[in-house]
């Protein structure tokens, strides 16, 4: 087993990977950009809309395009909808018309023109035998078309900007339309006329009309009136009673969300889209920072949340027990936290600027964040539900605090360095603020003017004794951690620190720099032990696995490496980024590592070396049984079988000497037949 443990690690393989899904903006498909796209009601078809004007059908369960024909538009499709048999497609065009196409029959039914400018909305009414198509374009009024004379037969006129989203009840006779106005309008479709206008106070994405028969009391729903959801630049999901105007229920976002909400239009927690899902009645939310989230009805509690796009990974650390989740710092204010086996994401709110830097307690059910709000927070896992919240906070810093390291034996304190070229103790209080109370609040207890530029990295020993910090001025400094006296200097890295790291094992210090270099420094004289050089760019974050027997490199190449300690040597690169790594973290079963990119990927690499061992042993065992098979066969002069099991070997050689034995075999036997002696035994005169 101990000799399991010591063994170098040789090789990791990719095991998974978080990457960007969804960035708002364009979408491609071989290059070439999509304007618009519609899945049909049964989930068999997708359509897509091409800049080029062409329509492509595809099976997407297949991943393959079944048709494509020309859209006919003139300019762009912006909007696309399917009717709830699945067998009629309108397409919204940029030129002002829409055209209806009949998707089995393969061809277009309908072309409806009068919309002035850009088609951005088309509805199919529900009823499909009142064959109405509703839409909406750049005139703010919503068109009401007849698909029998192909006339539009009514325009509703009520919203002075762009009509964002329309809703039907479910006995198709009310239709509610959202704007940009601030309002919602509830319709009379009998009598096309306004039953009542609603003012929500704020630019509306999404409006979706709760369904029938389900107990939307928890929602402050008491009457059996129609009610109906709105989604918005407020960030929030709001119910609304159509008869009487009433909101009567508004999200509760976290504290640390609600005072980001607060602020204008525009604000990144902003709902761009709103969904109904009946099949698992849900709704589904898209955020302006590209988060999906995923609301059960009828208590419109969050089931899953999913980021589709994550920017630049700053920082990442494994989290929970068995380090079930990871939790990313990225290009944000918000804190990720995935759960890898799902990627379900929780988002936590606390920071109200970019977070630079984390760090995880030693049994990893807590963890640190520093961020450029000049604040450090400190978050707890319930290791039951998996839900983190904020249990403490830190103000003092005068500028953006880039690193953070925990005590390493127990919840003790954590140190913090700053663009303010200061150092920071913080002591945490004994007993931690529980679910749903306040975070207490930190004071630090020495602060050290540290170096002459920017902290880039600090870390706490393994027996917390020591604290190590980098910096851009170039050098590495040790301290005493008791009352922060410098006990020395490491120089000689030609550019600023990025990163240090204390072996888990020995007296040593590894510092990663901007020079391209890994330096292992004595912590007894403070001299250079050894130099690593592989990296063709600056060297960002470095670990120690392997009992610190080597050490795992991620550079601003975007190239991760593994180094062994005791030959200097790069034992492999891996090419899996294309940008910076700014994050790595290992697993506490040392099994595992975790790297994060300015290329917006999260990789998590699995350590394949005892794998990769043992097919090698298999393999030379399988050499084995089967050089003795071909003995044997050669021996019992079974050629045939022994020339195949030859070429299996991959053994030129050994292919050659079997063929001249069976042709030289064949010669003997040969002349033997044609010998005088044996022409007369076998009866010849």
């Amino acid at each position: 087993m101990a000799a399991n443990t010591l063994r170098f690690k040789t090789n990791y393989t990719v095991s998974s990977k978080i990457e960007p899904f969804y960035k708002g903006g364009k979408v491609q498909d071989d290059q070439e950009d999509i304007t618009s796209f519609s899945l049909s009601p049964n989930d068999e078809m997708l359509v897509t809309a091409s800049r080029a004007l062409l329509l492509k059908q595809w099976d997407w369960k297949q991943e393959k395009c079944t048709r494509s024909w020309r859209a006919i538009h003139n300019i762009p499709v912006a909007s696309m909808t399917f009717d709830c048999t699945s067998t009629l497609l309108a397409t919204g065009g940029c030129d002002g018309t829409i055209k209806l196409w009949d998707v089995v029959k393969q061809y277009c039914t309908h072309n409806l023109k009068g919309s002035s400018g850009v088609v951005h909305l088309v509805q199919f009414h529900p009823d499909i035998s009142l064959l109405q198509l509703f839409s909406s374009s750049m005139e703010c009024g919503i068109r009401i078309w007849d698909l029998s004379t192909s006339k539009c037969i009514c325009i509703l006129e009520s919203h002075f900007s762009t009509v964002t989203s329309l809703a039907f009840s479910p006995d198709g006779h009310t239709l509610i339309s959202s704007g940009r106005d601030k309002i919602c309008t509830v319709w009379d479709l009998k009598e096309r006329k306004v039953k009542r206008t609603v003012p929500v106070y704020e630019a509306v994405e999404g409006v979706v009309i709760l369904p029938e028969n389900e107990d939307y009391s928890k929602l402050g729903v008491k009457s059996k009136e129609l009610h109906f959801v709105t989604a918005g630049s407020k960030g929030v999901l709001r119910v609304w009673e159509s008869s009487s105007a009433r909101c009567v229920f508004t999200q509760t976002l976290p504290s640390g969300a609600a005072s980001q909400s607060a602020q204008e239009d525009g604000d990144p927690l902003s709902l761009l889209y709103c969904l109904f899902l009946p099949l698992c009645n849900r709704l589904a939310t898209v955020t302006a920072e590209h988060n999906i989230l995923f609301y059960q009805l009828p208590s419109l509690t969050v089931q899953h949340q999913f980021v589709g796009y994550n920017d630049d990974i700053l920082d990442v650390r494994f989290l929970g027990k068995e380090d079930s989740h990871i939790v990313v710092a990225t290009n944000s204010s918000q804190l990720k936290v995935f759960e890898l086996a799902t990627n379900s994401c929780q988002i936590l709110y606390g920071h109200t600027d970019t977070v630079l830097s984390l760090d995880v307690f030693r049994k990893r059910c807590m963890f640190a964040s520093c961020a450029k709000d000049n604040s450090v927070r400190v978050w707890k896992m319930d290791p039951e539900t998996g839900h983190v919240q904020c249990v403490a906070q830190g103000h003092g810093h005068s500028n953006a605090v880039g690193s953070i390291s925990c005590s390493r034996l127990k919840k003790a304190f954590l140190v913090s360095g700053s663009q303010d070229c200061t150092i920071k103790i913080w002591d945490l209080p004994d007993i931690l603020p529980g679910l749903g109370d306040e975070p207490a609040q930190l004071t630090s207890r020495i602060t050290e003017k540290a170096h002459d530029k920017d902290i880039n990295s600090v870390v706490v020993s393994p027996n917390d004794k020591l604290l190590a910090s980098g910096s851009q001025d170039r050098t590495t400094k040790l301290w005493s951690l008791t009352d922060m006296s410098l006990l020395g200097v490491f120089r000689g890295h030609r550019r600023g620190i990025w990163c240090v790291q204390f072996s888990p094992v020995d007296q040593v210090l590894a510092s990663a720099s901007a020079d391209g270099t890994i330096k292992l420094w004595g912590l007894h004289d403070f001299s250079c032990l050894k130099t690593f050089e592989g990296h063709d760019a600056s060297v960002l974050k470095i670990i120690f696995v392997s009992r610190g027997t080597q050490i795992v490199s991620g550079g601003s190449d975007g190239l991760v490496k593994l180094w062994t300690i005791k030959t200097s040597e790069c034992v492999k690169t891996f090419d899996a980024h294309q940008d910076k790594v700014w994050a790595l973290h290992g697993n506490s079963s040392d099994d595992l590592i975790v790297t994060g990119s300015a290329d917006s990927n999260i990789t998590v690499w699995k350590d394949v070396t005892e794998e990769e061992l043992a097919e090698e042993q298999a393999k030379q065992e399988d050499q084995i049984l089967k050089q003795q098979e071909l003995s044997n066969l050669l021996h019992e002069k079974n050629f045939l079988k022994a020339l195949g099991i030859a070429i299996s070997l991959d053994q030129p050689h050994t292919v050659l000497r079997v063929i001249k034995v069976a042709r030289l075999l064949d010669r003997t036997t040969q002349a033997s037949l044609h010998s005088p002696s044996a022409s007369m035994s076998l009866g010849h005169p």
